[in-house]
């Protein structure tokens, strides 16, 4: 059967297709001294562990679960996957009989500084309070089965560096420092409320070495992006249309024109300026219009894109954008709605965008456009949530196996790691996690105890039962 990426592999700005490899390849250095932190295992999680799981069903590259084979792991690399795999006397055999495996999920669109949804208490929290709480955000995730993650703004340099050293454990950062946004507009700390004007977003706190993330004159889109990337980004965030819970009187929902903060002109100028130095940009793009400029100006993948019609849905798909949807966030505002939590003025489009999930999955589907998963978590309630998304996923209209991949190996793609993570098969590294039951429709990762192990890098960092004492390292935690 062929290989469900290859429809969809990720192309450049201009239509011409890329081999997966070589977007890999061309993923940009990052981290201290240029080094990439998703090719460097976190520290924590860096001793070499040589093992084989036994007849285990594993999740192959067309998003279904294999019949039992074995897996060979060595010093945190996947050796060999297949049947009757020869005994090592330098390796521990483990009984997974019966049990599932896939690769660790990579969630492509979080926010790992942010606990709650109160703008009042975004901004009276300390910033000692704010990173306090990011470290048992990083842990949730990671003990959740999510082994790299995209922060969609408000995790820095030093957060995705702290990991790589083992100072908290995480998954594997990609950061995006802060998101950018028109002053004023959608992301701007501004919009709370009259009088309020703090030099921060709801996001993050204001501190020294934090690049500014609202654009005041037009065309100084590209000096913001210059900040970002100074200050260490790995991805450069921009704000390619306002939200659902932008300021009552700024948007009028997906259609309304007054909710492009940025010209098309502004955004090509801010990628350009991005690709000057390596570094890919994802947008929030809601409605067909901002979609379809975003595509135009180089975004590598859309965030959230609610709204999205034809002609935005055939703009990403022959430029090779990924959609990333973050249905599980729209899904908590929904309920929210039923509370009275909410602004009166919110509660319609809540409800109005609510609804309209579905059909924005089903027609990037139609169009071929890829797929990812990102799970928005923004929540105390939500970080170790994450694998819900898969839930989500399927319940809008994708199929098992295009869930199950959209959550490791097109994630990975996009991120630009797809020829070391998202994958069991040699060659990959050992970020993965186990299940005690087939995952059929995908109901179970709604449930917090789905999955029973996790393993960065060949370690456990949450040990599976099954798994000998003799390599469950020090500080792993227990399902």
């Amino acid at each position: 059967m062929t290989d469900p990426l290859a429809s969809s592999s990720q192309q450049p700005a201009g239509g011409a297709s890329r081999p997966e490899r070589a977007t890999a390849a061309a993923a940009p250095p990052s981290g201290p001294a240029g080094v990439d932190p998703a090719a460097t295992a976190p520290s924590h999680v860096a001793a070499e562990s040589n093992f084989t799981l036994r007849e285990v069903h594993v999740l192959d590259r067309r998003g279904h679960f294999s019949e039992p084979v074995d897996v060979a792991v060595r010093a945190g690399l996947i050796r060999a996957v297949g049947r009757g795999l020869g005994l090592d006397p330098a390796a521990v055999d483990v009984d997974a009989a019966g049990l599932w495996l896939m690769p660790g999920v990579v969630d492509c669109h979080a926010h790992v500084t942010q606990s709650t949804y109160d703008p009042f208490e975004l901004v009276t929290s300390p910033l000692s309070v704010r990173y306090l709480q990011t470290a048992g955000e990083l842990r949730a995730a990671l003990r959740a089965g999510v082994t790299y993650l995209r922060d969609a703004g408000g995790a820095d340099a030093g957060i995705r560096d702290g990991v790589v050293a083992g100072a908290v454990p995480g998954p594997r950062l990609a950061v995006s420092v802060v998101a950018l946004s028109r002053t004023g507009r959608h992301g701007d700390g501004a919009v709370l409320g009259p009088g309020l004007e703090p030099a921060q977003d709801v996001l993050g706190p204001d501190y020294p070495g934090r690049p500014a993330h609202a654009v005041t004159a037009a065309g100084d889109l590209p000096t913001a992006v210059r900040g970002v990337l100074r200050a260490g980004a790995d991805w450069v965030m921009i704000y390619a249309s306002d939200g659902v819970m932008s300021a009552p009187t700024a948007w009028a929902g997906p259609d309304d024109r007054r909710g492009l903060p940025f010209a098309p002109a502004e955004l090509a100028a801010g990628v350009a300026e991005a690709s000057r130095y390596g570094r890919p940009v994802m947008m929030h793009a809601l409605g067909d219009r901002a979609v379809e400029m975003a595509a135009a100006a180089g975004a590598r993948s859309i965030e959230h894109g609610i709204g999205l019609g034809e002609r935005g849905a055939a703009a990403m798909a022959a430029r090779g954008v990924t959609l990333v949807p973050t249905l599980s966030a729209y899904h908590d505002l929904a309920a929210l709605a039923a509370t009275g939590v909410l602004p009166g003025w919110a509660v319609e489009r809540v409800r109005a965008t609510a609804s309209a999930l579905a059909e924005t999955v089903a027609v990037a589907r139609a169009a071929g456009v890829p797929v990812a998963l990102g799970s928005d978590a923004r929540h105390r309630t939500r970080h170790g949530g994450n694998l819900a998304e898969i839930t989500h996923l399927r319940r809008a209209g994708l199929t098992p196996p295009e869930a199950l991949l959209a959550a490791t190996a097109i994630g990975a793609r996009l991120c630009g790691v797809g020829d070391r993570l998202g994958r069991i098969e040699a060659g990959y590294a050992f970020d993965a996690i186990l299940l005690d039951e087939d995952p059929a429709d995908l109901e179970l990762f709604l449930r917090p105890d789905a999955v029973r192990g996790v393993f960065a890098a060949g370690r456990a960092v949450l040990a599976h039962p099954r798994l000998p004492a003799g390599l469950v390292p020090s500080g792993a935690d227990r399902p």
